[in-house]
This record gives C-alpha cells, sequence and structure tokens, in this order.
C-alpha cells in the first residue's frame, strides 16, 4: 500500500510540527546574527564620521544578501521538489506498478527512455508508493514518498532537495557562505576594538559570539556548497555520488552529463542572467533527463559497441573459413601472431624453407 495519499503532498509533510524544530533553529541563528551585525557592528560605523561611507555599503550589501538568504530558504522549503505522476491527478498509468503486465518488458520499448533498471532488465518500483520509478527517483522514507531527481533529504529545510528545488537550495548554500563571510571578515575589526577599548561587556561579548557562531556555520556551510559545486558541474546527486564511490570506480562521472554549461542549466535554469536570482527553475518534468547532448554520445558509444561486436564476428567466420582457429577479437599486428601460434609445425617448416629458397 502506498505511503500516503496522492492528494497534497505538502499538506501530508506539513501534518508532522516536530519536525520542524531544525528549521526553529535554523530562523533563530539568522536573527540573531542578524540583530547582532547589525546593532553592534554596522550601526556603530554608520555613526561615526569616520567610518560612515564603509558601514553604508556594508549595511546595504549585507541586507541584500541575508534577504537572498531568507527568499531561497522560503522557497526551498515551501517548494516540493516533485514526485511520481498520480493517476488521480493525471490519468496517466504509465507510472503504475502492475508487474502482471509489464514485466520481462523493455520500458524503451514502451517509449520512456530509462537509463536505470533492475539487474534482470525489469523497470526499478517503488513497493511502498506501488509506482515505477522514473531515472534518479528514490523513495524517501522521511518524506513517506518518492521524489524525482532526489539529491538528498535535508531536516535543516524540513524538506527532501529534488527536482523543483534543488535551485533554491544551491543558492541558498551561495547566499549563506557569502553572508557568513562577510560577517567573519567586516565585523573582525569591531571584535578587536571591542577588544581593546572599554565597552559595555554585553558588546563585547555579542560581538565575539556573533563572530565564534558566523566562522562555524561559514566552516559548514562553505565545504557543503563546494562539494555540491562538484556534484553540479558533474551532474550528479548527493545519492548517485554515495551509489557509485562504494563501487571505487567511475564515482566522478555520469551518463547525464551535458557538459559543464549544461551541468549548470540543468539545476540553475535555462537563462544564465537568472541564475543568482531564486527564480526561473530549470525546464522539464523531472522524469526524463535524455538531452539532445545526451543521446549523441550515447549512440555514440552504441555504435562503436557494435562496430567492435560486427568486427569480431567477421574475425570469427574468417578463422573458421581459413582454418587458422584466429580468435575473433584479434586484430592488428598482434593477429598475425595469433595466426601463426596456431600453424601446423610442418607449415611453419615449408614457409621457412620457402624463404631461404626465395633469398
Amino acid at each position: 500500500m502506498p505511503d500516503t495519499p496522492a492528494a497534497d503532498p505538502n499538506r501530508v509533510r506539513f501534518s508532522e510540527p516536530a519536525k520542524c524544530l531544525p528549521v526553529v533553529f535554523i530562523v533563530a541563528n539568522i536573527v540573531v546574527l542578524w540583530v547582532i551585525y547589525m546593532i553592534f557592528h554596522c550601526i556603530p560605523m554608520l555613526a561615526d564620521t569616520k567610518t560612515s561611507s564603509q558601514g553604508l555599503i556594508e549595511t546595504i550589501v549585507f541586507n541584500v544578501v541575508a534577504f537572498m538568504v531568507v527568499i531561497c530558504y522560503v522557497r526551498a522549503i515551501l517548494t516540493h521538489p516533485g514526485t511520481i505522476p498520480s493517476k488521480e491527478i493525471t490519468g496517466d498509468l504509465t507510472w503504475e506498478y502492475t508487474p502482471s503486465n509489464t514485466r520481462g518488458v523493455d520500458p524503451n520499448v514502451m517509449g520512456l527512455d530509462l537509463q536505470e533498471t533492475k539487474r534482470s532488465g525489469d523497470r526499478r518500483h517503488c513497493k511502498w508508493c506501488a509506482k515505477y520509478k522514473p531515472d534518479r527517483c528514490h523513495h524517501c522514507r522521511v518524506c513517506r514518498q518518492c521524489i524525482l531527481k532526489m539529491d538528498h533529504h535535508c531536516p535543516w529545510i524540513y524538506n527532501c532537495v529534488g527536482f523543483a528545488n534543488h535551485k533554491f537550495f544551491f543558492l541558498l548554500l551561495l547566499y549563506t557562505s557569502i553572508a557568513t563571510n562577510m560577517i567573519i571578515w567586516t565585523m573582525l575589526d569591531s571584535v578587536q576594538k571591542s577588544l581593546d577599548t572599554k565597552v559595555p561587556f554585553i558588546t563585547m561579548f555579542m560581538l565575539i559570539f556573533g563572530e565564534t557562531l558566523a566562522a562555524f556555520l561559514s566552516l559548514i556551510v562553505t565545504v557543503f556548497f563546494l562539494f555540491h559545486c562538484w556534484l553540479m558541474l558533474r551532474a550528479m546527486t548527493t545519492i548517485e555520488f554515495c551509489e557509485k564511490s562504494m563501487k571505487r570506480h567511475g564515482y566522478d562521472t555520469s551518463v547525464y552529463n551535458r557538459g559543464c554549461y549544461g551541468n549548470m542549466c540543468a539545476v540553475l535554469g535555462d537563462a544564465p542572467i537568472l541564475w543568482l536570482l531564486p527564480c526561473s527553475p530549470p525546464s522539464g518534468d523531472g522524469i526524463n533527463f535524455i538531452t539532445e547532448q545526451t543521446p549523441m554520445r550515447r549512440m555514440k558509444d552504441i555504435e562503436t559497441s557494435r562496430g567492435i561486436r560486427k568486427k569480431g564476428k567477421c574475425k570469427k567466420r574468417g578463422g573458421d573459413m581459413g582454418g587458422t582457429g584466429e580468435y575473433a577479437g584479434s586484430s592488428g599486428p598482434g593477429s598475425a601472431l595469433n595466426t601463426r601460434s596456431d600453424l601446423s609445425t610442418e607449415q611453419d617448416l615449408q614457409k621457412t624453407s620457402d624463404w631461404f629458397a626465395r633469398a
């Protein structure tokens, strides 16, 4: 039986208030850092004529970045990452789990062009949702539903990171890294002054606390952001990276790789001018990831493998007709050695004597 009804995925997700505690914690950190930076750093700089211009610039830049953090955070929480189409909503039975009708049938024959199947060749399916899985789709037991292009479940946004909200999560990491690093390096002078001069204890405490908190968050978020940049440029999700790294080979490649620019468009959207804004998510339905670049590469690989197999078969036929016993996969200079090694001793002696006679 499916874990959740097919009505509104967000309604089911927001029905568990206890899971909102990580979100409350993050919101509290945002508010605390904003208050400390503005009250104990920016306002004193604006009040001092020597640093008023620098304080104005830092105030404007910081508030713009903080605003982007809030917008991206809200959108990452409220935007559902996407789930498998339901027959109750679309009327499409393509993804309904009916093993009696489709077991043993190649999914590509059905026009789905799936890249991920079971080892038996059958379509992947979810036993909890009772649906077939599209490529890159995984079931989240926290959200209790299948997520399209699932990257990972993030308790800090009370949501899964998937196809529809991956851009907002990526921009959240970007702007959070900028904001925390800005707090660290611009507020350092205020922290130093609070230690060297006589200031109220609460001011010194809040500056040191804000600097320490920003440094801690900056270290974690910046490293995580760089990791996601690496994943984006290789067209991989966190789940795909973990699955391939456990196999100890090929973990830095992906069958969905469309090149650097194409991979960035797949996460940040098709319009580069809007990449840094929390709008214009990538196009597509989150089900089919075969693009104009991917099929060309796949067709080239298929044609290459066909050519190798065809060449091997021709070699095998030639060996049968000539009686040399040549290995079907041999070619080039090494193939002559393989053929010669299979000749009888009498033939070798005859060829050697003929060569000396001609010499």
